[in-house]
């Protein structure tokens, strides 16, 4: 089912008219269905009740605070990956004892923001890291709930940019030393061992290598166990991808059983990060034409959304599919959709085919809710785009687009001459 369907020729978002969400909010913009949201949250979270689960949606995904807000709401805590992220979420009415810190370079500053935060744990990826944590944590007066985030060597197969559990990347540590690092953690004072953490990649569309990478990890978890050490949270992190052009992922209540039959007996929570399963279908990136520019070997439809808007065609090569958003009859063309920064890699998709379209009318680009604003910046001195979020026939925008001002907001010329 999809919220984003064509009426008679025309894309609507649930029951109202693209083109007139365009009308008000200008383009380009990101536009998000709470239908869909709210269906992907509930096939998720339906489908982790085989275990005893914790739900932490990855903010990096989509961390619009109305998202946000949605999500926690119904119950979910956060998976944050830096002090803005943590920030955002308490905005969006997180419950600090369901947020989980990941990430491989936190600093001083945003470690003590977290403990004062009171969140549930940090989820460590390295030993310099567990001591800076508990030098804080000391100085603060508290004790810190950690995992450590082991590598298993487990190949995703995915692109390698978002791969993260081979010992070639820069997560976790390797499984090899985790024993030592959980003796050594054992030592520190302002230390709770809590958990133990993994994570491989994102955008998997196959079942196996999750299957490989928690069998490891439930054989580590016994020797950790056996050895007296109280694991209460077992984090196995996100990563099962979407449907972006012809992928098959396997589904949420697969995954769940698999993970079932592997963990049998652990009596702990299982912590789950989804993030582009939820939000990367539940909303679209819409873009004006420009030009049609035929250099008389390739046609290019040249659209005012670009790089510095969606990121992942030019940083991946990632597929999106495009369509117009009014449908018309005629001679189909080729061309390529690119946008207007000044860097060859500045494209939504080459090589497509689409029915005749014109100077002014708009384009969708799908898959587009995760990933998308996030990732997206002031390159070119562009400002960046409106986000929307419709419900049923309404629509508001949870985003307003930014200024020329906002782009020199926090910027100053000194008195003096330089």
């Amino acid at each position: 089912m999809n919220d984003f369907i064509f009426k008679d020729n025309e894309l609507y978002c649930e029951d109202v008219p693209v083109k007139n969400i365009a009308s008000e909010a200008g383009t380009p913009f990101y536009l998000y269905s709470l239908a869909t949201l709210r269906r992907h949250f509930k096939v998720f979270d339906e489908s982790s009740k085989v275990l005893n689960s914790l739900v932490c949606y990855s903010v990096k995904a989509n961390s619009n605070i109305a998202v946000l807000n949605f999500l926690f709401k119904m119950g979910w805590g956060a998976d944050i990956v830096s002090g803005g992220e943590l920030f955002r979420a308490i905005k969006a009415g997180v419950d600090v004892n369901k947020v989980v810190y990941s990430g491989v370079g936190k600093t001083e500053g945003e470690i003590e923001f977290a403990i004062k935060s009171n969140i549930l744990m940090f989820n460590v990826e390295s030993i310099p890291e567990v001591f800076l944590i508990d030098k804080v944590a000391g100085r603060l007066g508290k004790k810190a709930k950690i995992s450590f985030r082991i590598n298993p060597n487990v190949d995703p197969k995915t692109h390698p940019y978002i791969s993260t559990g081979l010992k070639k990347n820069k997560f976790g540590i390797n499984i090899k030393h985790a024993i030592p690092a959980y003796e050594t953690a054992a030592g520190l004072s302002s230390i709770d061992i809590a958990g133990l953490d993994c994570h491989i990649g994102s955008q998997l569309t196959e079942i196996s290598p999750f299957n490989d990478a928690v069998a490891i990890v439930k054989e580590l978890l016994d020797k950790i166990m056996s050895k007296g050490f109280n694991i209460r949270y077992l984090d196995l992190g996100g990563g099962l991808g979407i449907t972006y052009e012809n992928e098959m992922p396997p589904h949420p209540s697969t995954y769940m059983n698999s993970i079932k039959n592997i963990l049998k007996d652990y009596g702990g929570t299982v912590i789950f990060e989804p993030g582009r399963l939820i939000a990367g279908n539940a909303g679209i990136f819409i873009t004006k034409i420009i030009y049609n520019k035929d250099t008389g070997s390739k046609n290019f439809i040249i659209v005012d959304g670009g790089m510095n808007d969606l990121i992942r065609p030019a940083l991946y090569e990632a597929y999106h599919e495009i369509v117009p958003v009014i449908k018309r009859v005629g001679p189909r063309i080729k061309a390529d959709i690119v946008g207007p920064i000044c860097e060859s890699a500045d494209f939504l998709g080459k090589d497509r085919v689409l029915s005749p379209v014109s100077e002014g009318d708009l384009l969708a680009v799908f898959s587009a809710g995760a990933y998308g604003f996030s990732m997206s910046s002031n390159y070119n001195s562009r400002p960046r785009s409106a986000e929307v979020l419709v419900d049923k026939d309404k629509f508001h925008i949870i985003r307003q687009r930014e200024t020329y001002e906002d782009l020199i907001g926090k910027e100053t010329v000194p008195d003096h001459n330089i």
